[in-house]
């Protein structure tokens, strides 16, 4: 039988024969911190940090092939014993029929079997708690009385992952477990750590509710199992087995299991048995009653309440098309920014490589969905993220676990991902764009500062502060404008060009594989992104201007990024980038200087030009294969890019016509070479590059990885929906929707994509979605919804409506609607076209609010709002265009 999907568009979904795939999993968490992940067959951990697992730590393969962590047995007639898992020693019984529900964010898993079903629901409370909540409710459904005996078994780690491999023995000796009236709580003596090891302060434990009626407790792992036994078929569970612990007791120095064995139980026909499971982590001398004894009314209040906070926090953006599924799916990825900044990178099962945090990317890009969602907020986050910028440009990478705490380099390991510097004004201009709140840019802040100089490429060997912040000779510490910081981060690259006057790739770019080309490698791709940025900073400042400011403060050593250096003369370039470099790495004064802001302006929009120049002339490819841009030079300083040998990569598409380097031919030429070389629908759609055939030494270690896979030609998603957002903001709209459609539409394969609703990080060959929930690429996949295909835009406090609507995107009324919080207000916008138009076809008609009809100005793709929205509500008509002369 075949897993089948149904998705509702307030993102609630089923799925029946959930238990045919091996690798789905769902999170489980909340805001105070609590990281939990689970499977159908009850596999996935919980934590809280690296130090603080209180289930095994595991990665995507343990949830198949290693044995589920929270279990309750059922031996049934004392003939058989059946697991809220579905895996079971005896291969006799019937598989069960297992069916999925799940909302925000909670689990429930209904197993069938021929003579009852268990309903487990699991959730993790929407609350300032370390706990994991699940009801297991057993119901006989035959017509005759059976025997249970039900025992509840949730092996606990109760500490640092690193402890996994390292010293797992040894650390299991600090084990103090005690076991109370319903429960079973471990505090260990110690943490451990060979550097230095501390008291241990938390606690972790299991508990079940007043109503299980706990005959014995196993709170060692060996003796619940059972000599000869397993946690498949434990001896415990299969025989009737006795011990003597009692509540008050300690036991110390094993593996530890909450384990509680109930007393064995008649159930009459149709009759059910429930209780409550809670998994827990505590910082305080003891737990409390929440943690230890959750009933089953409190659960279901908890439950609730946690359903609600959820649809609530998502509810300042609503999307609704023509399809519940899109409306369901978009709902998910409205969701994945924010599981991001809780999970960061690193807990969930993909997400294997690391020990938590996340890269300063990261940090830009979540805020972008962010912000349509909550801008006021974000602010304080965007404020404090430009405390990690250098005043080289260059930015700390090793993210502190408090907002805006940046740490020094780690084991003299310091990169320059050259995109770096790109990403905060991006984040910043849609910040300022959405709320209107331009003051921001004149806030000041302070810089990051450690022992590296020159894009981290020299070191200070007097460096002994123990502060990461800038201070001056005079050691008074120095804080610059946020603006100041966005110029500095792409003024700095400006100059930073290889020997063909592209940006110089450094340590890699956004494609973190292209990590071998350090010494003449360029990347082609960001040149157009910064040549962008550079020219919408000029665009800032102009209206700066418009608001009557004239002038802005900045160091004065900043004036040797504003000199005028010929723009073809790459040794010119790197001369005055280095007397920038030199110059700010013997101290700077902390002394600031008056610029007049349309002087500057003038300035950023040349050298941005330059850039985009740069590009169109000199990176154009044609071919036999056809034309394109090159996206990269190699450190042999070869292009990259080949359109005689059909090699393409689709970032350097992307950028460059996201940027305006493309002209509207040269776009119309990459759409055809990439539907001829890169999309491939059996993989979600466009794949990241073309297969080179090669382990190219001279580029990166993606070049290594097996084609099709992650940077290496799979259709990743964070680049594939870039390129949806630069068609869309260049006007071709069915192209860009082609992108996001394919991908929904294979995303919601689950038998092709085996994975739950949501855009993945990337799909493999065989077209599984890989990396759940925690991807950059969810953030543009709103951005470009609210943005480009809605058209709700904004620029320093005006609203622009600039739909790029298809057809089919409108239900049977003809109505497309978004509701999204703009200038603070959260507004619905119901798009209404009577007459089945298509883009292309339609402009903007009249824009109405509280049945008055708004007044408006053209813009290229729709209309500014003029008039003051006094309503949540604005309807917008659309007209067929009238024929152009």
């Amino acid at each position: 039988m075949k897993t089948k999907l149904n998705l509702n568009s307030d993102g609630s979904f089923r799925v029946t024969g959930v238990n045919n795939l091996n690798y789905l999993y769902f999170p489980l968490t909340n805001h105070y911190g609590m990281k939990s992940a689970i499977t159908p067959k009850m596999s996935g951990d919980a934590k809280v940090d690296q130090d603080g697992f209180i289930l095994l730590p595991t990665s995507i393969e343990d949830l198949h092939s290693s044995l589920a962590q929270r279990n309750v047995y059922f031996r049934v007639n004392d003939s058989y014993t059946w697991s809220i898992t579905g895996n079971t020693a005896y291969q006799t019984l019937q598989p069960d029929q297992v069916t999925l529900d799940a909302r925000f964010l909670c689990h429930t898993i209904t197993r069938k079997s021929n003579d009852f079903e268990c309903v487990i629901e699991s959730f993790v409370p929407y609350d300032n708690y370390y706990q994991e909540l699940h009801k297991i409710t057993f119901k006989n459904t035959t017509d005759k009385p059976i025997d249970i005996k039900p025992v509840v078994s949730v092996p606990i780690h109760s500490r640092s992952a690193d402890n996994l491999r390292d010293h797992r023995h040894v650390t299991a000796l600090f084990n103090r477990f005690e076991v109370g009236k319903n429960s079973l709580i471990n505090t260990p003596t110690f943490s451990f750590d060979e550097r230095g090891h501390n008291l241990n302060k938390r606690q972790y434990g299991v508990s079940v509710s007043a109503n299980f009626k706990v005959k014995h407790f196993w709170p060692i792992l060996e003796e619940f199992v059972g000599e000869g036994g397993s946690l498949l078929d434990p001896l415990t569970v299969r025989e009737n087995r006795l011990n003597d612990y009692k509540i008050g007791d300690v036991v110390t120095g094993y593996e530890m299991t909450g384990a509680f064995e109930h007393h064995e139980v008649t159930l009459l026909p149709q009759e059910s048995l429930s209780f409550v499971v809670s998994i827990f982590m505590n910082e305080t001398p003891q737990s409390d009653e929440r943690q230890t004894n959750v009933d089953e009314a409190l659960f279901d209040t908890l439950k609730d309440t946690t359903i609600q906070k959820w649809d609530d926090e998502l509810s300042s953006l609503k999307i609704t098309f023509g399809n519940k599924e899109l409306d369901g799916w978009i709902k998910w990825t409205t969701l994945q920014p924010i599981l991001r900044r809780i999970y960061g990178c690193s807990f969930l099962p993909h997400h294997d490589y690391g020990r938590g945090g996340k890269g300063w990317r990261d940090l830009w890009q979540d805020c972008l969905a962010l912000i349509l969602m909550n801008p006021t907020e974000v602010r304080t986050v965007l404020y404090n993220n430009f405390s990690g910028v250098r005043i080289d440009g260059s930015n700390a990478t090793i993210i502190g676990e408090k907002p805006g705490e940046f740490l020094a380099d780690r084991n003299s390991i310091s990169r320059v991902w050259m995109d770096h510097g790109s990403w905060p004004f991006l984040t910043t201009k849609l910040y300022i764009d959405k709320s209107g709140d331009y003051n921001f840019l004149l806030t000041e802040q302070k810089y990051f500062h450690d022992k590296f100089t020159h894009y981290t490429k020299k070191v200070r060997k007097d460096f002994s502060s123990t502060s990461n912040i800038l201070s001056t000779t005079e050691d008074t510490v120095y804080s610059g404008t946020i603006l100041e910081h966005l110029m500095i981060q792409n003024l700095v690259p400006y100059y930073n060009v290889g020997e063909h006057n592209n940006l110089r790739l450094e340590d890699a770019d956004w494609n973190d594989g292209l990590d071998m080309a350090g010494d003449r490698g360029e990347s082609v791709a960001f040149t157009s992104l910064y040549g962008s940025n550079l020219i919408e900073l000029s665009n800032m400042l102009f209206n700066l201007h418009n608001f009557g400011i004239n002038t802005i403060d900045v160091l004065e050593e900043f004036n040797i990024l504003l000199q005028d250096v010929d723009a073809q003369d790459v040794d010119a370039k790197q001369r005055q980038l280095h007397l920038y470099f030199d110059t700010i790495s013997k101290g700077i004064t902390g002394k600031k200087v008056a610029l007049d802001v349309v002087e500057v302006a003038r300035n950023l929009k040349q050298k941005g030009e330059h850039l985009l120049q740069q590009v169109r002339e000199n990176e154009w490819l044609e071919g036999t294969h056809g034309s394109w841009f090159n996206g990269y030079y190699d450190d042999d300083a070869n292009q990259l890019d080949d359109a005689n040998k059909g090699h393409m990569t689709l970032t350097g598409q992307v950028f460059a016509i996201y940027s305006g380097s493309a002209t509207e031919e040269q776009t119309k030429s990459i759409i055809d070479s990439a539907d001829k070389h890169l999309y491939d629908p059996s993989v979600g759609g466009y794949r990241l590059n073309t297969n080179f055939n090669e382990i190219k030494t001279n580029m990166g270690r993606l070049f290594g990885f097996a084609y099709g896979h992650k940077e290496n030609g799979a259709m990743f998603s964070h680049m594939a929906v870039m390129y949806a957002h630069a068609l869309y903001k260049r006007g071709f709209a069915h192209a860009g929707n082609k992108v996001i459609e394919t991908i929904f539409k294979h995303s919601m394969n689950i038998n092709q994509s085996k994975i739950y609703p949501g855009i993945p990080e990337y799909f493999d060959p065989k077209g599984r979605g890989m990396y759940n929930y925690l991807t950059g690429s969810a953030s543009w996949v709103i951005l470009t919804e609210v943005t480009e295909v809605f058209g709700i835009k904004g620029n320093f406090g005006a609203i622009i409506l600039e739909p790029k609507l298809l057809k089919y995107q409108f239900n049977k009324d003809g109505i497309a609607s978004i509701k999204t919080l703009i200038m603070n207000q959260l507004i619905e916008f119901i798009y209404v076209n009577p007459d089945g138009l298509d883009y292309g076809e339609y402009t903007i008609d009249t824009v109405i609010s509280n049945n008055e009809t708004l007044k408006t100005r053209p813009t290229k793709y729709g209309v500014e709002i003029t008039s003051n929205i006094a309503s949540d509500t604005v309807y917008i008509h659309l007209k067929k265009k009238t024929k152009e002369v």
